[in-house]
Parts: structure tokens; C-alpha cells; sequence
């Protein structure tokens, strides 16, 4: 049997994987159609799987208590995943995922660590690595400093997801899957209101949709494995293995769109390996 604490580990590892692939499947869509037009297609897919997975698995209900937890979720959720999103359309995905994933990762470790106090020293040694693992992989080739436009968004987009994620942790310690659903339902709820009121967010031309609902089927992944993750581990550990994303989202970009990666973002990489190994002993 797998211990909790592995089973943290490995939640985490693959909710980083599918929140990477989320991003990139985003932003690539959002490159050519709204924002709200791709999250509300997105949050969509979401509902409908969460609520089939909750059904299936008799997930409990949550109590008043989660579901406040759950909106708080949603509408921070959805704020930081906009401006993410906007981002990653707007510039180089290399850049713009990994400063978002640092400043994401950093609320929750703090919180964690007044909650449940400071973890092993190997644990914060591979917590310190993987910061720096993020920093390298957000720096690009021949680049000294940013400009106050290049990180506007980004820093925006992890201070939002930041709390939400510490939103998630406090709904899911009853009931996981309903409470993503109603993040889910209040950021749908909020959309439509932002469409109607500005009359913005057409809905993605149709030979978009397969990889605008790849986008919603992965950012569910990467919210319910780290929902998991938190439940039954260290937040701060989810939130570090979770915020690892950005490893994902640059190979994909290097792969899929030929976006050229520093060498010191290859570092970033091998430091990426250096901190699970760290986090896991």
C-alpha cells in the first residue's frame, strides 16, 4: 500500500502535468478567440465531469462552511486564471507560465507552513529548488530584467490562483469533487454576468472547441489531483509540486511551437527533477 504521504506526492506531480497541459491547450486557444469565451466553454467541460465523477464515486455534500470556501475558490480562481490565460496569448508562453507558477506557489507555502508548521529540512531544501527551478525556467535567453508589461499579468494570475488554491484546501476537507463543482458553477455564474454587462467573450469559433475542452479537461485534472494532494498531504507540498507546472507547459511549447528555450531554462528543468527528489525523501 501507498502511503499518505506518497500518494501526496504523486497527486501532485500529475496535477502539475495536467495543469501544464491546461495551460498551454488554454492559452493556444486563447490566441485566437476571448478569454471568457474559452474559460466559460472550459468551466463547462468541468462541471459536467466533476459532477459525473461525483455521482459515480457517491461523493458527500459539502456543508455550508465548504461550499463558501468553494465560491471564494471559483471567483479567484477564475480572476487569476483570466489574466493566465490573457498572458499566455499575449506573450511567450515560456515566460509567463513560470512567473505565474512562483508567485502561485508562494501564498499557499506560507500558509501551509502557519498552519502545520515548517516540514524537513530535505522538504524546504526541495522547496527552495523548485523556486528556483520556476525562476530559471521564466527567464529567458540574453534577459537581465523585466519590464513592468511582461509581468503585470503573470504576477496577477499567481496571486489570484495563490489563494484560490488555499480556498480549495479549505472545501475539499469534506468533500472534494462537490466542491470543485461549485468553484466550477460560481465561475461560470460570474462569466455570464461579465458577458452580458459588456456584451464581450463570443464563444470560440467551432474548429476550436476540441482544443478549448482539452483545456477544460486538464485544468480539471490539475484542481482535482491537487484537491487531493492538499486533502491528504501538506498543503505547502501540493502547492510546490502543483506550481511545478510551467516544466510542462515550455516542453509543450518547445515541441508543439517551436518557442526556442535558454539554456538556463534547461537548468530550470534538471532542477525541476532535483526538487521532487528533494520533496520525496
Amino acid at each position: 500500500m501507498v502511503n499518505s504521504e506518497i500518494a501526496a506526492i504523486i497527486y501532485g506531480l500529475v496535477s502539475a502535468a495536467s495543469w501544464g497541459s491546461g495551460d498551454f491547450t488554454g492559452g493556444f486557444a486563447t490566441k485566437s478567440s476571448s478569454v471568457a469565451g474559452v474559460l466559460l466553454i472550459g468551466y463547462s467541460v468541468s462541471v459536467v465531469l466533476l459532477s459525473i465523477s461525483a455521482l459515480w464515486l457517491g461523493s458527500a455534500a459539502p456543508d455550508i462552511y465548504s461550499t463558501a470556501a468553494g465560491v471564494l475558490a471559483g471567483v479567484t480562481g477564475l480572476i487569476g486564471l483570466a489574466a493566465l490565460y490573457k498572458g499566455l496569448a499575449a506573450g511567450q508562453m515560456g515566460i509567463v507560465a513560470p512567473l505565474a507558477a512562483v508567485t502561485t506557489a508562494t501564498l499557499p507555502v506560507c500558509w501551509g507552513i502557519y498552519l502545520e508548521g515548517y516540514p524537513s529540512s530535505l522538504q524546504i531544501m526541495g522547496f527552495l529548488v523548485a523556486f528556483g527551478a520556476i525562476w530559471l525556467l521564466s527567464r529567458p535567453e540574453n534577459s537581465h530584467k523585466f519590464q513592468l508589461g511582461q509581468v503585470r499579468l503573470p504576477i496577477t494570475a499567481g496571486i489570484f490562483l495563490g489563494l484560490s488554491m488555499i480556498f480549495i484546501d479549505q472545501a475539499a476537507e469534506q468533500s472534494v469533487l462537490w466542491s470543485l463543482v461549485i468553484t466550477r458553477i460560481s465561475g461560470i455564474a460570474i462569466l455570464l454576468t461579465m458577458i452580458f454587462i459588456f456584451r464581450k467573450g463570443a464563444l470560440p469559433l467551432k474548429h476550436n472547441y476540441p482544443v478549448v475542452c482539452l483545456s477544460g479537461i486538464f485544468d480539471t485534472g490539475g484542481y482535482t489531483f491537487y484537491a487531493f494532494a492538499a486533502n491528504i498531504g501538506r498543503l505547502d507540498t501540493a502547492a510546490v509540486l502543483s506550481s511545478m507546472y510551467p516544466a510542462t507547459t515550455v516542453v509543450l511549447a518547445w515541441l508543439l511551437l517551436k518557442e526556442r528555450l535558454a539554456g538556463r531554462q534547461w537548468m530550470g528543468v534538471v532542477a525541476v527533477m532535483t526538487a521532487i527528489f528533494l520533496i520525496a525523501a
